[in-house]
């Protein structure tokens, strides 16, 4: 749960034991649990089991290459021991064990940022305790159900034992064990008077087959005078016949491996031969989980072979897929790999490539099979998905059979749909990217296009000004920003079939020369549009770089680039236009100085810019209205 080293002691108690704070959101979420009131406390037990098994599994890979850590017993076994004279409910695992440290550390800090996450999420959701798993803090719902919790553990290797202990009110004591203390950790509970349910059997049965009966090693239940029985089947649901497998254990599965109990919105389940033989059991979840911006970007499927767990950080699939949760276990691979090996090991890359083409082409099967379903999951990754138009060239042509894009004309548009609706003589896929939706739709540079019923890609997600810039197009057509460079409008017409506004060219010629002399050193160019109908200006760059990509690296002061001087277009047909040229030819180019500087303002503004000089922008305003009222 954390790496940072543990509180210092500030006293010794009469047993030798000593006592430490809470790091302070362990003890904001230690309040969380411990006062408020939760519909469902059964997933408190689930989240004990799984930590559980999570060490057995540690245990098992470190004992490949070391197998004196099983020394004593190789039994890998959870047991569930309820005691009611005691009130006590015992939850033990003979796995890999912690040390005095890691006790502290993993019980007492926590250096994930996920726990301020989930202690505003459940506020927000009136204390939905489902939502706990999905922060890796499940340890800490014990007390939801317990006054007082005691951990004892000794780690694998180890002759020292330690028994961690807290309330819950804010501190912790730590005290070492007695030396018989076996492998393992053990967890007991002393029930709150509200909670002595989960000290029947019957009770403890229905958590286990309701959340953790999917658990591939087995939980023993141990009641009083009784033997010792297994109470879930322990079997690796991976390894069974897709058809024996129910969408409530695929649920259930899901659950565990995600933290989130909703149901998956996809499940890809096979088993490859050939030349490497594996299990896949993966799934797209049907929400967002909390860390899909985590800016690590870290896959999230865990690797086993032949059942024996390796590791859950091996990128098996690339970061734009980073939501997709499971397993992939192997037949060939040895399994005393380590995990240095395992980022350039062979057999490893070539599983990566196979089992990313099948989770994209199971989405495009999705999409073409279920477009309501695949919306859904679009909604949630789509802008995920994307990264991928810009880091994955090998499958990018995969990738566009997939993305969905709001236009001018729709909002979940393929690309071959685009197309299919391209106008006579368009030769392009037109874009316009934005910081949302409102302004791109309200952008002036798409008056000319809406004239020509020309649809244009909608781009609002940062990754779209980096892919498009670097993708050389799609069926033959290259992508084009509607705010870059010429428009490319001259051969398409109209959609009612009229030709613009006739216009005074050489008058407008005039104004042109005139505002590029008031507006020297601040813009590139001064240019008549063919973009704009309704308008009087607005804003562009060269071919060089689209303008929201610019605004975005010029944010980054590592970047060095900044907001280069802008192409200010003018509409000949516009009133004001017109006005300004009358006024320069009658007058002559000193007469709109500030006319033109507050064009150029008004461009500012229609692109959600701050004007450069907002002093100097409302003394020309107030000059300009008071002129007009004279």
């Amino acid at each position: 749960m954390a790496n940072d080293a543990p509180a210092a002691a500030d006293s010794t108690l009469r047993t030798g034991a000593t006592s430490h704070p809470f790091q302070a959101e362990v003890a904001k979420l230690l309040h969380l649990m411990v006062h408020s009131v939760y519909s469902d406390r059964d997933v408190f037990l689930r989240e004990l089991i799984s930590n559980a098994a999570d060490a057995l599994d540690k245990l098992r890979y470190e004992a490949i290459e070391n197998p004196a850590l099983l020394s004593g017993s190789s039994d890998l076994t959870i047991t569930i021991t309820p005691d009611k004279q005691a009130r006590t409910l015992t939850i033990t695992d003979t796995g890999i064990g912690m040390s005095e440290l890691e006790l502290s550390e993993n019980l007492g800090t926590i250096a994930k940022s996920g726990t301020q996450a989930f202690v505003e999420q459940a506020k927000a959701r009136k204390g939905d305790v489902h939502l706990i798993g999905q922060f890796g803090i499940g340890f800490y719902s014990a007390f939801i159900v317990a006054s007082r919790v005691d951990v004892t553990s000794r780690r694998a290797g180890s002759t020292d034992a330690f028994t961690w202990s807290s309330d819950g009110a804010g501190r912790f004591t730590l005290a070492p064990a007695a030396a018989t203390t076996p492998r393992g950790t053990s967890i007991t509970l002393h029930l709150r008077e509200d909670a002595q349910e989960f000290l029947e059997d019957w009770k403890i049965e229905s958590v286990v087959r309701t959340y953790s009966d999917h658990i591939a090693h087995p939980i023993m239940l141990t009641v009083a005078s009784e033997t010792a029985r297994q109470i879930n089947t322990a079997n690796a649901i991976w390894t069974r016949p897709k058809s024996d497998i129910t969408p409530e254990q695929h649920k259930e599965f899901f659950g565990h491996l995600s933290g989130s109990y909703s149901d998956p919105a996809v499940t890809l389940h096979y088993r490859a031969e050939g030349r490497n033989e594996y299990t896949v059991l993966l799934y797209v979840p049907g929400e967002r989980p909390f860390d899909l911006y985590d800016p690590e970007r870290r896959s999230r499927q865990k690797l086993y072979v032949r059942r024996v767990y390796i590791a859950d950080d091996v990128e098996i699939l690339p970061p734009y897929l980073r939501f997709v949760r499971g397993i992939i276990d192997s037949e060939d691979m040895p399994l005393n790999i380590s995990r240095e090996m395992l980022q350039n090991n062979p057999q490893v890359a070539a599983i990566r490539k196979a089992v990313t083409n099948k989770v994209l082409a199971e989405l495009k099967k999705l999409a073409e099979t279920d477009e309501d379903a695949f919306r859904k999951v679009w909604d949630v990754f789509g802008p995920v998905l994307k990264e991928g138009l810009y880091e994955d060239l090998e499958r990018r042509d995969q990738l566009y059979e997939i993305v969905r894009f709001r236009t001018t004309s729709g909002d979940s548009v393929t690309l071959k749909d685009y197309v299919a609706r391209l106008r006579e003589n368009q030769t392009a896929i037109f874009y316009l990217t934005a910081e949302d939706v409102t302004k791109a739709q309200a952008s002036p540079q798409l008056e000319g296009y809406r004239a020509r019923d020309v649809e244009v890609l909608l781009l609002t997600d940062p990754v779209d000004s980096f892919w498009v810039r670097s993708a050389l197009g799609y069926d033959g057509k290259p992508f084009k920003s509607v705010t870059q460079g010429a428009a490319d409008l001259d051969l398409i017409k109209r959609k009612d079939d009229t030709a613009a506004q006739a216009v005074d060219e050489p008058q407008t010629a005039i104004l042109v020369a005139a505002l590029k002399q008031a507006l020297e050193g601040k813009v590139k160019d001064v240019r008549p549009s063919q973009r704009l109908t309704e308008s009087a200006v607005c804003l562009v760059n060269d071919s060089t770089m689209d303008r929201t990509l610019e605004k975005l690296l010029a944010r980054q002061k590592e970047s060095g680039i900044s907001i280069s001087a802008p192409i200010l277009e003018i509409n000949p047909s516009h009133p004001l236009i017109q006005a300004l040229g009358a006024e320069v030819k009658a007058k002559g180019a000193a007469a709109i100085v500030d006319s033109a500087q507050l064009l150029l303002d008004q461009g500012f503004i229609i692109e959600g810019e701050p004007v450069p000089d907002p002093a100097g922008f409302t003394r020309r305003l107030a000059s300009v209205m008071a002129r007009a009222l004279s």
